[in-house]
């Protein structure tokens, strides 16, 4: 039986662009994007997982994905128990153990959002190591539907461009301490998960907000695709 719960926090992630760039357009300034319609989707149960440490915009982009390919959003920092939202406040990094829970019970929100009827999911998560990422992966064994795909689109973004989002967020419990400590957590996806499993796609997060989108639809076109049935044969 999959598991469920209750969000237990309302986070405000917010997207700020990096301050330096004097190119960069100011994120309250910029309009959203209209990108052309949609592709066709084939007959999978899409659930892409947007990472990153905190300050990349995983928020941001997530919504904007879900939004226009019409798939369920789930925020991932809703679903912390109490005791792991204690800990990052008082800038307590969290360990293997507080994350396993977490992580299986993200995996089985977007699972049973499937199976409610979903086309697919967005989901939001962190997954800074790879053996993180692949309790997600395992959605493919649980999913009653053996079309199960998942796909991690990284958002990748200098600790000096998360430093300055962070700390332009009000009110929420990620402080700016904790970016260093993720940073020293992470394990961005390598070449095995590129080319081997195939399924994770790397997106600069340095620019102003369209840009970030633009970006983003042309990773999530790109998994699609390949996900898509070759119909020239």
């Amino acid at each position: 039986m999959l598991q469920t719960a209750e969000p237990i926090h309302q986070s405000s992630l917010h997207y700020a662009s990096a301050p330096s760039a004097a190119s960069t357009i100011p994120t309250a300034a910029v309009p959203a994007v209209k990108p052309a319609p949609a592709m066709a989707i084939p007959n999978h149960h899409h659930i892409l997982i947007v990472t990153g440490p905190a300050g990349c915009g995983k928020s941001t982009v997530a919504k904007f994905l879900a939004e226009h390919y019409d798939y369920e959003y789930i925020e991932g920092d809703e679903f912390h128990p109490a005791s792991n939202i204690e800990k990052m406040a008082q800038n307590i990094p969290l360990d293997d153990a507080d994350r396993w829970d977490w992580l299986i019970l993200l995996r089985d929100q977007a699972l049973e959002a499937l199976k409610q009827g979903a086309k697919g999911v967005v989901v939001t998560c962190s997954a800074l190591k790879k053996k993180y990422r692949d309790v997600i992966r395992t959605a493919r064994i649980y999913d009653e539907d053996p079309n199960a795909s998942v796909h991690f689109i990284y958002l990748r973004a200098s600790r000096e461009v998360l430093l300055a989002r962070v700390s332009g967020r009000q009110g929420h419990y990620m402080k700016e301490t904790m970016v260093t400590s993720q940073l020293a957590t992470l394990e961005e996806p390598d070449k095995q998960e590129i080319e081997r499993l195939r399924d994770v796609k790397i997106v600069d997060v340095r620019g102003g907000l369209l840009e970030v989108q633009k970006l983003a639809i042309a990773a999530a076109e790109q998994i699609l695709a390949e996900e898509s049935p070759d119909v020239s044969s």
